[in-house]
C-alpha cells in the first residue's frame, strides 16, 4: 500500500490523535513523528521511512524503520542505535544527524535535532538557586553583627 494512501486512510481517525481546541493545531501521540504534529510529513505510520528520537532508561535511542522489510515483520525491519548519555551533546547531534543526512530522509533533520537537544536538556540535573542577598535595613544590620 502507498504512503499517500495510508495517510488518506488515517488522517482523519487513528488512535494517537490529540484534538485540543477546535481552532488550535491537531496533535498526534504516535512513534516516529518528531514534532507531534498531525501531518503527513511527520507521520510514522504512513512514511515508510521513519526516524524515531526517544530517551530509554536515560539513552536517547535512534530507530529508523527499514523501507524494503515486511510489513509483518517488527524486530528486523527497525534499526536502532543507542547514545549513552554521558557521551556529550555535541556526539548526540552528531549520531542523529549523520542518522538523517546519508539519505534517509533529509527533510527531518532538523526536527531530529531539536527533539534530541529537548531530551538531553531534560536529562540534565537542574542547578540549586543561590542564596538570596540580604538588602536594606536586614542588610545593614547583618553587616554589624
Amino acid at each position: 500500500m502507498s504512503s499517500d494512501l495510508q495517510w488518506l486512510l488515517l488522517r482523519k481517525s487513528n488512535s494517537y490523535i490529540v484534538k485540543g481546541l477546535p481552532e488550535g493545531p491537531i496533535f498526534s501521540k504516535e512513534p516516529g513523528n518528531l514534532l507531534n504534529l498531525h501531518s503527513h510529513k511527520y507521520s510514522g505510520l504512513a512514511n515508510a521511512k521513519t526516524i524515531d528520537v526517544s530517551d530509554v532508561n536515560g539513552k536517547i535511542t535512534v530507530t529508523t524503520r527499514k523501507p524494503k522489510a515486511s510489513p509483518y515483520a517488527v524486530a528486523p525491519a527497525r534499526s536502532t542505535s543507542s547514545i549513552r548519555s554521558r557521551s556529550g551533546s555535541r556526539r548526540a547531534f552528531g549520531i542523529v544527524a549523520s542518522h538523517a543526512k546519508r539519505g534517509y530522509r533529509p527533510d527531518l533533520r532538523k526536527a531530529a535535532l531539536a527533539r534530541t537537544a529537548a531530551l538531553l536538556s531534560a536529562q540534565k540535573e537542574p542547578k540549586e538557586a543561590p542564596a538570596r542577598k540580604l538588602r536594606g535595613k536586614k542588610a545593614i544590620k547583618g553587616f554589624k553583627a
